[in-house]
């Protein structure tokens, strides 16, 4: 995607570095050396992220921020600093910034860093639309669907979202929880601020810890700074947690805290900082279980549940794939430069009846892969995955271990139909079997099927969200 970073620093070595890192990419880099010209530019060129170094010779780094935050109070700054102790680079932190880069500058990590202040933009800035407001999202995401189900959701965003409460989000994997998220996030009266997504699953309790509370330097091994964390990054903003049935009962005493207080320490620290942030959070876990389990409090449950919305099922909202169909085909044809026209009646009917274990993420991948392989102006059966194409017996066939004629099935499916990525076909499909069986093993525990599979859990939860699985649709029961 598209995108433009100012950088403002009167180093120029700084400037010629970052303009050499996205050389070639579809990221715009403007360069400024003085703070009246990078204001200028700032109005100028409207940039996604902002570089800042924090001692220009006009003013300082801290006079600099609250000048561009009253042009765009949402602009993602990342502080450029000589000095990981610099007091003004924690307190560029404490009012909102980013995150912050030392001298001298590592490519990779300013290409690293600057890629997910990207993404937090597009999730600030990209509008996610209702329906019922009566317009398209041109350059974000408009929520689609008319069963009474998702109807009833989008009454429960207006219904919640002006009201400075926790909402907890709950639904199978793929139903689109970040989305409902954002679309609450830019109802709400917090929109001007900060929004923040943390993936609770992707990281290990410290670094989770860490991530959410920051820490002091030597506070663990390989804290080496100081670290500030998302809740006071993000005072006055919203913190968006993705799979809170995963944290440790550490992290879920911290965050009880906030809940509580609005106060929490850093890893590592003593001293008590005040926050003011909203919590939306999300998960696909059955948290009563879990709680009868004693793996989750009870009293963090009852305060992040402050409303709840729950996101039906693909495979329940009925008519509302033919929508989502139409809409990733128009998306899509845009995206890739493709004009495919129709699905042909036989193919649409296929991803009507279809079970959709990986739910609307699924759907997506499945159209978005089907346009890239068309050859012709209408997708066709030939183009769907197989699963797809033999519908619920295929898809139980499959989660329950496949084989080598299902493989050769496979092969011959993909030979007819002209494939032209059949190696990455072929490693998603054993892929698939794999993870399946070894999660059947295990009767859903993921912490013993990653250690069958020689890979850590964080690796597995990923791989199963990225083949659409989900562990209720993979382990078997009694018949």
């Amino acid at each position: 995607m598209a995108a433009s970073i100012l950088v403002i620093d009167d180093d120029r070595t700084v400037l010629r570095l970052v303009e050499k890192t996205f050389d070639g990419s579809e990221i715009t880099v403007f360069t400024s050396a003085t703070a009246e010209d990078g204001l200028s530019a700032l109005q100028r060129c409207s940039p996604e992220v902002l570089l800042l170094d924090i001692m220009l010779p006009e003013m300082t780094g801290l006079e600099m921020a609250r000048k561009v935050r009253d042009i765009d109070a949402r602009l993602p700054i990342i502080f450029v600093t000589a000095s990981d102790d610099s007091d003004d680079a924690i307190e560029a932190m404490k009012l909102g910034a980013y995150d912050y880069l030392l001298k001298p500058l590592d490519k990779q990590k300013v290409q690293s860093l600057i890629h997910r202040a990207l993404e937090n933009r597009r999730m600030m800035q990209s509008p996610v639309v209702l329906p019922d407001q009566g317009k398209e999202a041109e350059d974000g995401d408009v929520l689609v669907g008319r069963s009474p189900g998702i109807l009833d959701v989008y009454k429960q965003i207006g219904r919640v979202a002006a009201q400075d409460v926790t909402v907890l989000i709950r639904g199978e994997s793929g139903t689109g929880k970040e989305l409902i998220a954002r679309a609450i996030y830019q109802h709400s009266h917090r929109s001007n601020g900060c929004f923040l997504a943390v993936n609770c699953a992707a990281l290990s309790d410290t670094l989770l810890e860490s991530e959410l509370f920051g820490h002091e330097k030597g506070a663990f091994t390989g804290a080496d700074r100081r670290h500030i964390g998302k809740f006071e990054q993000c005072n006055g903003g919203t913190i968006f947690l993705d799979e809170i049935g995963d944290m440790s009962p550490s992290t879920q005493a911290k965050v009880l805290r906030v809940l509580q207080e609005q106060k929490f320490e850093r890893v590592g620290g003593t001293e008590t900082i005040q926050t003011d942030v909203r919590i939306i959070s999300a998960t696909n876990a059955d948290l009563e279980q879990k709680i009868d389990r004693g793996e989750y409090r009870l009293d963090l449950y009852h305060r992040l549940n402050g409303f709840e919305i729950k996101l039906p099922p693909l495979h329940e909202r009925g008519d509302d794939v033919r929508l989502l169909v139409e809409h990733f085909l128009t998306r899509f044809n845009k995206v890739l430069g493709k004009n495919i026209t129709a699905i042909s009646n036989e193919a649409m009917e296929m991803m009507v009846n279809y079970i959709w274990p990986g739910n609307i993420r699924e759907l997506q991948s499945v159209i978005r892969r089907a346009i890239l392989m068309a050859t012709g102006p209408v997708i066709v059966p030939e183009l769907l995955p197989r699963e797809v194409v033999a519908g619920e017996q295929s898809q139980s066939s499959q989660h329950h271990g496949g084989g080598d004629d299902g493989f050769e099935a496979f092969l011959r499916e993909r030979e007819q139909a002209r494939s032209l990525n059949l190696y990455a076909e072929a490693l998603e499909w054993m892929e698939r079997i794999l993870i399946t069986r070894v999660l059947n093993r295990t009767e859903g525990n993921q912490s013993k099927a990653s250690e069958i599979l020689g890979i850590t859990r964080g690796s597995l939860r990923h791989k199963i969200r990225a083949l659409g699985l989900s562990i209720e649709h993979v382990v078997s029961v009694d018949d």
